[in-house]
């Protein structure tokens, strides 16, 4: 490929400015179509973005001849559905995290792009934000020593609607649609993030309960896991919480310091050492998935390689199932 042509599949809020710009933005890249089954959004979203085509059927848009890859920012139930559709059309696809609802689904997906021979991506853009490649350096980098263990903390308060008088909780939390609550929407890109930086987790094990009962999906989780490299990590995630005690922390604990950093709502990242403590700030740029789908662009002109693909996309979803359904 040389100029790359893209189509996205469900253009809802997450690609507003997170994803959607980036792709016209991207130098050997352009946002052709949208689709969305309400057809009077697609219509908006391609006028307000300058986008020359929308549908509201997701097959004709993969197989608009004006389209060579497509990006799949739909809830996850159809992801398998329509990434085996795309690569079968002989179009990459780009689809949104988590991969699937579960490994299951992912290995599925992964089996059709090897057959097909047509690649795969899965939206893990923290392994290219300068924030997290900062991360990465500092560990690699020995100033804190051998890592010892991982400590995730993630605690939000409920969202708006699902509580109140008339609640209507999204899908998000129906894990028909997503796969889990919102644990697989969130966990899945620290636990992407860990094996981006510390390999392979080699075994997970956690307790996931609905305590408030507000919808279906679980709404704490606790894990315990084991990186094949012998460093160890726990992590606790609430969504019932007050939101005074609203928290996003990790910490990376090594042999002569730690590293304190945040996964979605802070930009500082603190090491400490014996030597003293040194900050960083690395805001996000605009949009946040630009740096991933400049170098998903580069791969697919045969200019480079992207860190985030389908294989290394299943992973967290596979830890995820052995976190929640393990038990």
């Amino acid at each position: 490929m040389d100029e790359i042509k893209w189509g996205i599949i469900g253009c809802g809020n997450v690609t507003e400015v997170k994803s959607g710009p980036a792709f016209s933005k991207t130098e050997h890249s352009s946002l052709v179509a949208v689709m969305r089954r309400d057809g009077a959004l697609a219509k908006d979203y391609a006028e307000r973005h300058n986008v020359p085509k929308w549908y509201d059927n997701a097959e004709d848009l993969i197989n608009d001849p004006d389209i060579n890859a497509i990006y799949i920012a739909t809830p996850p139930d159809a992801h398998e559905g329509l990434a085996i559709k795309a690569m079968r059309a002989g179009k990459p696809v780009y689809i949104e995290k988590p991969m699937a609802r579960n490994a299951t689904e992912c290995d599925r997906i992964n089996a059709e792009s090897k057959r097909t021979g047509i690649p795969v991506f899965v939206a893990y853009y923290r392994r290219a934000l300068d924030y997290f490649l900062k991360v990465k350096e500092i560990v690699g980098s020995g100033v804190i020593g051998d890592v010892r263990f991982v400590d995730i903390c993630l605690q939000w308060q409920p969202y708006e609607e699902e509580i109140g008088e008339n609640p209507k909780p999204r899908w998000r939390v129906d894990p028909e649609i997503s796969g889990g609550g919102h644990f697989h929407d969130l966990a899945s890109h620290q636990f992407d993030f860990l094996e981006f930086v510390f390999g392979p987790v080699k075994s997970a094990i956690g307790f996931a309960r609905n305590q408030a009962g507000l919808y279906e999906a679980d709404d704490i989780v606790v894990a315990n896991f084991e990186f094949e490299s012998g460093v160890l990590g726990k992590g606790s995630w609430c969504y019932t919480i007050h939101k005074d005690q609203r928290e996003d922390q990790a910490q990376i604990i090594g042999s002569k310091g730690r590293i304190t950093f945040s996964f979605f709502e802070k930009f500082d990242i603190k090491v400490e050492t014996p030597d003293g403590t040194e900050t960083f700030n690395i805001p996000y740029p605009a949009h946040v998935q630009q740096p991933l789908i400049e170098l998903i662009v580069k791969e697919l002109r045969g200019q480079g390689k992207s860190p985030s693909n389908g294989d290394t996309g299943a992973r967290a979803n596979l830890i995820m199932d052995w976190i929640t359904q393990g038990q």
